[in-house]
């Protein structure tokens, strides 16, 4: 794994004094361990929400049912929802959110094994959401390279983010 890109990670959002909290589905966790493994991390992440669960999905992260029940778990939709989600119920300048399937099962003709959506929130109401096809890897395989997705996108984020007005 990229341990310096997760230090790089930290060091940006310190200097800048932004905060980070990660609503995770198909990685379980994965990508806030790797944030929380470098030291520091505690002044700039704010913590995680593991929603595997639609219910939890909506409970805690404000997705919406009709949004869950139109485009299903694994979608932009919920992807950006999600990430809105942990943004403001956190208080995170910085809202990130990973939901996909990670295989070997799950998967449909329209949203095979591998299908993964990453959604990044900014403070300033921008959010950008990508999808990707991760085929063929086995599911920890398959966490690593969603968290190496979102590593690029969380560096790409945080450089675009101005620092926080010193008055």
């Amino acid at each position: 794994m990229n341990k310096k890109g997760w230090e790089e990670v930290v060091r940006i959002s310190l200097e800048k004094g932004i905060t980070i909290a990660i609503a995770e589905s198909c990685t379980g966790g994965f990508i806030s361990n790797m944030i929380t493994a470098v030291p520091g991390s505690s002044r700039c992440y704010l913590g995680g929400v593991v929603a595997y669960s639609n219910r939890l999905k909506v409970d805690l992260l404000g997705v919406s049912s009709d949004t869950l029940q139109r485009y299903g778990a694994v979608s932009r939709e919920t992807a950006s929802e999600m990430s809105r989600g942990i943004s403001e119920r956190t208080g995170a300048d910085l809202g990130i959110s990973v939901t996909g399937i990670a295989g070997p099962s799950g998967g449909t003709k329209e949203k095979p094994e591998g299908t993964v959506f990453i959604s990044v929130h900014l403070k300033d109401g921008r959010s950008v959401t990508e999808g990707f096809l991760l085929e063929g890897l086995s599911r920890s395989r398959f966490k690593e390279e969603v968290a190496e997705r979102v590593l690029g996108m969380l560096i790409g984020s945080l450089l675009s983010l101005q620092e926080p007005d010193p008055r």
